[in-house]
């Protein structure tokens, strides 16, 4: 349904829908709706896809005849490793399966630099003056608030639709050797959806830098996550970086935690053979393996490359409909009335939705009022700072298809709402 834009109302048919709107919040304040949509986490369905896990594994030892249940083996069983290094397009030796979540190799990877630096580096991060990181904008919040918690300045640029924008990157990284890296989900990026394209990667790859040591934390967190059968395909940092001379520049990351178990899946650290040997050199001095029978496990689950893309399309076939309803109701309950944008992204986790500038927290408190919670105002921001407060971040995967509907029109509602109070302040 297609409705005139709000700004071209007159004051009197603004204050009109106004009073609808009000009259139709009012009545779904009374539903009493508990609902929600603040993290993009699997759904039940989801997480039943994988049960086969709790009968796994068959055995004890692997295909080398390793025995899982002792110690050792601090890259992770070579053949998970060979799984995933087929599927996000680099070598078997790239790759480390560790434990059940990237973001703890993140966080390893930045405590590491900051206490010893890199293999490239002058000296420890943690003793330079000061330290940035580029946070492409709207981003992922745990990146952010990690970067806050060790002190790191975030320098924001523009994400567009093919990945961060590199020539804005370009130009601040080449004179400022305090900026030591950045951060970026390239393939359908939280919140945004967007892809990194080959050439913006090439881009970032080959860059001038005047920190030698510079860092893209490639955090691959949905590439294998799609909505369509048109499958995006990641972009290759790693042959990119070493064609450009910076082989050491990427550090990938990925996990099964939106695959099998969120809680109990597997995570993967991708780089040069130099980076994997300076990475496992300090992770060897706190840790003698990781979990090589839950590793076991998802050999046995997954048989192959090919047995994670067939399992996905399972999951695809579960939350796909849920995005496909969030672009409906807002089609049919906002379109044409000019107060919001959203993606309709082909992959992963989020509907970035951008209302009218200074009503995204009003947004959130309506909707939290009415039963339904939202990510809080700003999260993809660093410092939880939308400099126009109109960014909000949708997360359907978790409820039932139902309830997305019904969250969905209830922040429609809102988003009315919240839009028709600040064209008449204004």
């Amino acid at each position: 349904m297609t409705h005139p834009p709000l700004s071209a109302l007159s004051r009197d048919d603004l204050a009109s829908l106004l009073e609808q709107q009000q009259a139709a919040y009012a009545e779904l304040k009374t539903r009493g709706l508990k609902l929600d949509l603040t993290r993009g986490k699997p759904s039940a369905a989801q997480l039943d896809l994988a049960n086969e896990l709790l009968n796994l594994p068959r055995g004890f030892k692997d295909s080398s005849g390793t025995d899982v249940r002792n110690y050792g083996g601090l890259a992770g069983l070579t053949e998970l490793r060979e799984i995933f290094a087929e599927l996000l397009w680099i070598e078997p030796e790239q790759v480390i399966a560790g434990g059940n979540s990237s973001l703890t190799m993140m966080r390893d990877c930045l405590i590491f630099l900051m206490l010893f630096g890199a293999r490239d580096s002058d000296r420890a991060w943690g003793k330079e003056d000061r330290i940035k990181f580029i946070c492409p904008v709207p981003g992922y919040d745990r990146h952010f608030t990690l970067l806050e918690s060790l002190g790191i300045e975030m320098i924001t640029v523009p994400m567009n639709d093919d990945g961060p924008d590199s020539e804005a990157t370009a130009a601040l990284v080449k004179n400022d050797r305090s900026i030591k890296g950045m951060w970026i989900v390239p393939t359908y990026a939280n919140p945004a959806g967007s892809i990194c394209s080959q050439e913006v990667a090439a881009r970032l790859a080959s860059m001038e830098t005047a920190a030698n040591d510079f860092k893209i934390f490639w955090d691959n967190a949905y590439a294998l996550h799609h909505l369509t059968e048109e499958e995006a395909k990641s972009a290759d940092i790693l042959t990119l970086a070493a064609a450009s001379g910076h082989p050491d520049r990427p550090l990938m990351f990925a996990s099964t935690s939106k695959i099998t178990y969120a809680g109990s899946g597997v995570a993967f650290l991708g780089a040069s053979e130099a980076n994997i040997a300076w990475y496992l050199g300090h992770l060897g001095n706190g840790s003698i393996g990781p979990d090589k029978v839950n590793q076991l496990r998802h050999i046995q689950f997954f048989g192959s490359a090919q047995g994670v893309r067939d399992h996905m399309a399972k999951h695809r076939a579960i939350i796909a409909p849920k995005f496909d309803e969030v672009d409906r109701v807002f089609s049919e309950r906002l379109g044409g009335y000019a107060v919001a944008t959203w993606n309709k992204p082909a992959g992963g986790y989020f509907v970035n939705v951008d209302v009218v500038p200074g009503t995204a927290a009003r947004v959130i408190a309506l909707a939290k009022d009415a039963g339904v919670a939202l990510t809080q105002a700003g999260s993809s921001f660093p410092h939880g700072d939308d400099p126009n407060d109109q960014n909000i971040r949708i997360a359907p995967t978790m409820p039932p298809l139902d309830e997305v509907t019904a969250a969905i029109d209830a922040v429609a509602t809102c988003v009315l709402l919240a839009a028709a109070e600040k064209l008449l302040q204004d």
